[in-house]
């Protein structure tokens, strides 16, 4: 039990009549990276919505270290707000669209979370700030505001928002997807050194090859379901199943 930082069991997930995530069962080892892969609409950001609690599940249980939620009871739509806040804080989120305060600083961004949710002091809060920005190679920016800032720079930036919490977990939801593709490389540098850190990852991303080379195990997933997991190498030089192959044969082409 111990070394299983996140464990989900029977996972599940309506929009209306629509079933985005079917009985979705995951364990992710503590210090370990997973990659989502899949088509778009498979359930993906959904299911890392629904580890972070941004999106509430029908059914199923989610542990994240010593927290757990079942949700089968209904007890899920019943999280006192307070509650939830501490949970979030465990498990830091960085999305496509970065998500700044445009009116503060960097500096002031990566700082908010822990003076506001943690009650940090202010003076703490700042040398933990510039020492995560330090650590994103950002440290100059830190007077910058957003709209001074490149795309890559900004996703930096929340990826430091994100680690000022201490979390123990973080998740990415294509953090790539929305940078123009040059700078996509400073972005991905930062989330290896991550993984280089010990720290535990859920990545959903079409950086196949990214994948391969970060990632300890690789989900493939389509219409809601987990189709295909194993590790990386095998899930995507040698998919077993057919939809797998499929999707990557596009990737594949040299």
């Amino acid at each position: 039990m111990s070394d299983l930082m996140i464990e989900i069991n029977n996972l599940s997930k309506c929009f209306g009549d629509h079933v985005v995530l079917k009985d979705i069962s995951l364990q992710v080892q503590r210090g370990s990276v997973v990659a989502m892969i899949g088509p778009s609409g498979s359930g993906k950001s959904t299911l890392l919505r629904c580890i972070n609690l941004l999106t509430m599940p029908d059914g199923g249980r989610i542990r994240v270290g010593q927290r757990s939620m079942d949700f089968d009871s209904g007890h899920g739509r019943r999280i006192p707000e307070k509650e939830l806040a501490s949970y979030r804080a465990t498990t830091g989120m960085v999305f496509q669209h970065f998500n700044l305060f445009p009116h503060m600083t960097t500096l002031q961004n990566v700082m908010e979370g822990p003076v506001t949710v943690k009650k940090v002091p202010k003076e703490q809060a700042r040398e933990l700030a510039m020492e995560l920005l330090t650590r994103v190679g950002l440290a100059e920016k830190a007077e910058a505001y957003p709209d001074m800032l490149s795309g890559g720079q900004k996703q930096r930036v929340a990826i430091a928002r994100a680690l000022a919490l201490r979390p123990e977990v973080m998740l990415f939801d294509e953090a790539t997807s929305a940078l123009d593709p040059e700078l996509v490389g400073e972005v991905l540098a930062v989330i290896k050194a991550l993984a280089e850190d010990g720290m535990t990852m859920i990545l959903v991303t079409h950086e196949i090859a990214f994948a391969r080379e970060v990632a300890d195990q690789v989900i493939f997933m389509r219409d809601g379901v987990v189709v295909e997991a194993g590790p990386a190498d095998q899930v995507i030089d040698a998919p077993r199943q057919t939809a797998t192959q499929s999707f990557l044969a596009r990737f594949n082409k040299a």
